[in-house]
């Protein structure tokens, strides 16, 4: 893990506060206060998700109180799809599907943009089917292996 040397790590693309704003507007959220409850509770599922590189890479891409929030909790034993995620993050909080799957996407959109497109693909290949559309990116089959 240390045997290659990484580069310095940029500056995260936006400020925490920044990231706020943007998730409030994708969100259409009422307050700054709502939109940080969505941005602490989806991050903080995120990271009970991620393991390894992307984790680390991710986190250097987000803002320092976001990247708190995803490194904090410790990765689950059992990868959740895209559904259980929403369904899990749903029972956590208190909230229905539908309004935990709208969280969701509004965070996951201003990560993806954070991201980039080559960490999100490397992202998505490490998470089970179903992340692609919270991230706002379309949901592309894997190759079956042939019958035999």
């Amino acid at each position: 893990m240390y045997d290659q040397p990484r580069p310095n790590p940029a500056r995260p693309a936006m400020t925490f506060d920044q990231m706020l704003e943007r998730v409030r507007y994708e969100g259409a959220y009422p307050t700054r206060e709502r939109a940080e409850d969505a941005v602490r509770a989806v991050l903080a599922a995120l990271g009970r998700q991620l393991t390894g590189d992307e984790r680390v890479d991710l986190a250097r891409c987000l803002p320092v109180e976001a990247a708190l929030v995803l490194t904090a909790s410790v990765p689950d034993t059992e990868q959740l799809t895209g559904w259980g995620f929403i369904k899990d993050l749903a029972a956590r909080t208190g909230g229905t599907p539908a309004t935990t799957r709208w969280d969701t996407g509004a965070v996951l959109a201003a990560v993806a943009s954070l991201a980039g497109p080559d960490l999100l693909a490397r992202i998505l290949q490490q998470l089970p089917d179903g992340y692609a559309l919270l991230f706002g990116q379309a949901q592309l089959r894997r190759p079956q292996p042939a019958a035999a």
